[in-house]
């Protein structure tokens, strides 16, 4: 890895590091107030034709002791997939606190427009009236060009103030060779709240998110937002679509599963979320798929794709075009054991030297509102643009 500071070498690594104390294009993910650090990468896994289980079962059997592969999966079958096999440990991360804010001058793009994503919509759920679908969730952009360029590590520090979501990621979408990682090339951040999967052992862990309202700086407003959200039949709807699909794949690997009957409320700095925390046992007799192969299995859910799939997918394709690229993939790690973690990739940003591109969706169902979901997805792009400096 280029330019790693002193302490991250492989012996004698501190208790604790500050994202300042990084290299300038971190190699990290992040759970809570913990997270794995890469500190060595040994060989960049890449296929540019579609992250198969063939290749994800290969990544992880090439996993040695202490060692673990960071990896992006993008959204769509037969795309991308990456993954860094590393040595590294965890750490505390601690944003610093007299963090130096370099001014910026930033010329914007948003893509589609707020009145040609309103559009877009109408053409779901045109698709949705017709019968064609169920569910399908639709993205718009920003493309921002900063002057000077955005520094990754400055974007990791604001992630770790701000907490738009658990899961703080930072993973350079470029291979490394002879175990140095490029000094330039697209880097894909962010903070994700929701958990595509968890692995510990036996034991897995699915939270997903679907079905959202934006904040309000009113307490009381804010509060009433949340209850109207829980109670929202429109929402509670597309919600259950996400649940059924993740247990409905999980039936194959799994026993015991378990969730609650209705969704709780959890809410991020902008936005209220119904969340569902399914845990589940894999089936005895056998290792069982890792974290990857669960990754792979699971996505993209409803929550970032729809129902039925393949319609949902054809009708993004047709109305988003070629937007998403890494964005609502999925992000995280696994080790040698097949343990490990992985988030979906929302609440993310792509940089690549002086231009960042922020993507964010919205679920379509019946009842839909096209101007409250240009509502919802300029919400949730003010959390990543607020991250990245942009007034």
């Amino acid at each position: 890895m280029t330019d790693r500071p002193p302490s991250a070498s492989l012996d004698g690594v501190p208790a604790e590091i500050t994202p300042a104390a990084l290299a300038a294009r971190p190699l990290l993910f992040a759970s809570g107030e913990e997270a794995f650090v890469a500190e060595r990468v040994l060989r960049t896994w890449q296929t540019p034709d579609g992250a198969d289980a063939e290749w994800g079962d290969a990544v992880v059997a090439a996993l040695g002791p202490g060692e673990r592969a960071l990896c992006a999966l993008s959204f769509a079958a037969g795309a991308p997939g990456l993954a860094h096999q590393v040595t590294g440990s965890e750490h505390a991360l601690r944003p610093p606190a007299d963090a130096v804010e370099v001014p910026r001058d930033y010329q914007v793009t948003e893509f589609p427009t707020a009145e040609q994503y309103a559009e877009m919509v109408r053409a779901a759920l045109d698709k949705i009236a017709d019968g064609s679908l169920y569910k399908v969730v639709l993205g718009r952009c920003l493309d921002v060009l900063s002057t000077p360029p955005l520094v990754p590590g400055e974007i990791i520090d604001r992630l770790l103030r701000t907490r738009p979501g658990r899961y703080v990621f930072s993973v350079p979408l470029v291979p490394a060779s002879d175990g140095v990682l490029p000094s330039d090339g697209p880097i894909l951040v962010g903070a994700s709240p929701e958990l595509l999967v968890r692995r510990e052992g036996r034991t897995i862990t699915c939270t997903p998110l679907a079905g959202s309202v934006p904040r309000v700086a009113d307490p009381a407003e804010d509060r009433r937002r949340g209850e109207g959200l829980r109670t929202s039949a429109k929402d509670l709807a597309e919600h259950a679509f996400v649940v059924e699909a993740i247990v409905h794949a999980l039936k194959g690997v799994c026993e015991e599963i378990e969730y609650p009957a209705s969704p709780e409320l959890m809410s991020t700095d902008t936005i209220w979320h119904l969340a569902t925390p399914i845990r589940a046992r894999l089936t005895p007799g056998s290792p069982g798929p890792s974290a990857l192969r669960l990754a792979q299995l699971l996505h993209p859910t409803p929550a970032v794709g729809g129902v039925p799939t393949a319609a949902a997918n054809a009708v993004i394709a047709d109305l988003e075009g070629d937007l998403r690229d890494w964005f609502a993939g999925c992000v995280g790690w696994v080790d040698a054991d097949g343990d490990g973690e992985f988030a979906v990739t929302i609440r993310a940003a792509v940089i690549d030297g002086a231009r960042l591109r922020l993507f964010a969706g919205a679920g379509i169902v019946a009842g839909s509102e096209p101007e409250a979901e240009v509502r919802e997805t300029g919400a949730k792009l003010a959390t990543m643009a607020r991250v990245t400096g942009l007034p």
